[in-house]
């Protein structure tokens, strides 16, 4: 098996997604790096997979191809997620599909795949990407799906996180406020950066950075670090 560690990484073609990727690659990990868009690399240390990661099919393409590029899987960042905001009885049917399918489903079957992976090497680390909404709800931005979503993956944190403990597996989470990725217009930053007690929205590098520390940190897991500008302190 090679000693080069391997970092899988959703959602990763665009915003937090590329920035993990980048900050992973800059320390040395080969990444395999999926998401529905991702264009191919030719980078020989870095792996893309497309597909729509609410499909178990591709959680089991992306580690499959993974192990036969790379030969092992030490970290995975499930940084896929759909964030829609709206007043909770305007959600669809559709928006329930569309949301609990990447947010749920899609860290569901890649988790246990990747977990399974390094039960048989002895060790790993899992991050989810989660929201500080989740811990500090504001009536200004009504967002009840990514409650019901991202709050069960900020609870099964720390459940596999005990299950797992004395085997070597690390499971945490970093729960970002507001930050300026692709997702959200320039025109928006100023308003979007009000909900913050900072007053002003985070920067991609601060997300990478939190997954980064987590990485490095041997004695952290079960832990959510808010990189909110103190969202989840208070208003």
């Amino acid at each position: 098996m090679s000693t080069q560690k391997v970092a899988v990484v959703t959602g990763a073609s665009q915003g937090l997604g590329a920035s993990i990727v980048d900050a992973y690659r800059k320390h040395g990990y080969a990444v395999v790096a999926t998401s529905r868009t991702i264009a191919p690399s030719g980078d020989p240390d870095l792996l893309t997979v497309q597909g729509d990661i609410a499909d178990p099919a591709t959680a089991e393409r992306v580690i499959a191809q993974g192990l036969e590029r790379f030969g092992r899987i030490d970290s995975l960042v499930n940084n896929a997620g759909i964030f829609v905001a709206k007043p909770f009885t305007e959600y669809t049917l559709d928006d329930y599909a569309a949301v609990t399918g990447v947010n749920l489903s899609g860290f569901f079957r890649i988790t246990q795949l990747a977990i399974e992976q390094m039960l048989g090497q002895g060790g790993g680390h899992v991050v989810t990407i989660t929201t500080s909404l989740v811990d500090s709800p504001d009536m200004r931005l009504p967002s009840a799906m990514a409650s019901l979503t991202k709050g069960g993956l900020q609870s099964v944190t720390k459940s596999l996180a005990i299950e797992y403990a004395t085997r070597g597996i690390r499971v945490n989470a970093v729960s970002p406020g507001t930050i300026k990725t692709p997702m959200h217009p320039e025109e928006t930053h100023a308003t979007l950066g009000d909900l913050h007690p900072m007053r002003r929205m985070g920067e991609q590098s601060d997300i990478a950075d939190a997954v980064l520390y987590l990485e490095n940190a041997p004695f952290v897991t079960g832990e959510i670090l808010h990189v909110d500008g103190g969202m989840s302190a208070g208003h």
